[in-house]
């Protein structure tokens, strides 16, 4: 087995933490990536450097919040390669693994004791390029106190026309994030579907929908002069103007997470409290 490491370097318990792991797998003879990033911080280890758009392991170890984890797999799902993620953020939706339970769950990975769960992920047609997303699209005004006047429309037909301060559209894994905090619905990650939530809608019967994985989605910018910004994943992307058009559909490319246990109620249940 060859294992990837990738942390976040801004925090010194991460980087402790990245000492204590690579340590083990040293100890257990275990192939070794380490991100070029970490390195930065811990030179000692310089001979396991690899970019992590380069990596080639079998499994990668991340070690951050949920924004550590959406930027490892915008370079790790296209090639498969399975994350376990440790927390080492605040709530940690995408994570898998607490610190203080790391070693066991080592233990568990190196003995195969694991299983592989695949996460839907969308794919975003913006500014002339397809992007992934693991957890959401969001369209927000690139004004305080406007309003974005959209026209949204699932395999073609017409689904709603809205005003709101802005959109969002979700994937099962996003929907315990932005679009929770919306209004919208928590969604197992299980299900095949996409969330399509306002924000701040002005009619008050423009509610959260759930739409088939496999449809495409359009938003069309309606008012002139009203200018979007599209983040997507947390990363500002475009700013979109009148008449311009956004598309979705389902990635071909899924998500990969190491996973020890069936426990999204509980393991959500329990975030949500922590929150």
């Amino acid at each position: 087995m060859k294992i990837g490491i990738v942390s976040r370097t801004d925090r010194e318990d991460a980087l402790e933490l990245v000492t204590h792991v690579v340590e083990y797998l040293i100890d257990n003879k275990i192939e070794l990536e380490i991100d070029t990033n970490i390195i930065e911080k811990l030179p000692d280890y310089s001979e396991y450097s690899k970019n992590i758009e380069n990596m080639t392991s079998d499994i990668v170890i991340v070690m951050g919040g949920d924004g550590t984890i959406l930027n490892a797999q915008h370079y790790l799902s296209r090639k498969k390669i399975p994350v376990l993620s440790i927390n080492m953020g605040t709530v940690g939706f995408l994570t898998e693994v607490d610190p203080e339970d790391v070693f066991e769950c080592l233990d568990k990975l190196l003995s195969y004791d694991f299983f592989i769960e695949e996460r839907m992920q969308l794919d975003v047609l913006c500014d002339g390029e397809w992007t992934t997303v693991l957890n959401e699209l969001v369209l927000m005004t690139n004004q305080p106190a406007k309003m974005l006047n959209l026209k949204i429309f699932v395999d073609d037909e017409l689904v709603d026309i809205i005003r709101a301060d802005g959109l969002i559209v979700s994937t099962p894994s996003g929907s315990t994030a932005y679009s929770m905090s919306a209004g919208g619905p928590i969604v197992d990650p299980r299900v095949d579907a996409s969330v399509i939530v306002p924000i701040c809608p002005f009619k008050l019967n423009a509610r959260p929908k759930i739409v088939p994985g496999n449809s495409t989605i359009k938003i069309k910018f309606l008012k002139e002069g009203k200018k979007a910004v599209a983040v997507l994943d947390g990363v500002t992307n475009k700013v979109y103007n009148y008449l311009e058009e956004i598309q979705l559909k389902k990635s071909d490319y899924p998500a990969h997470f190491v996973r020890f246990k069936k426990n999204f109620y509980a393991s959500v249940n329990k975030k949500l409290n922590v929150g």
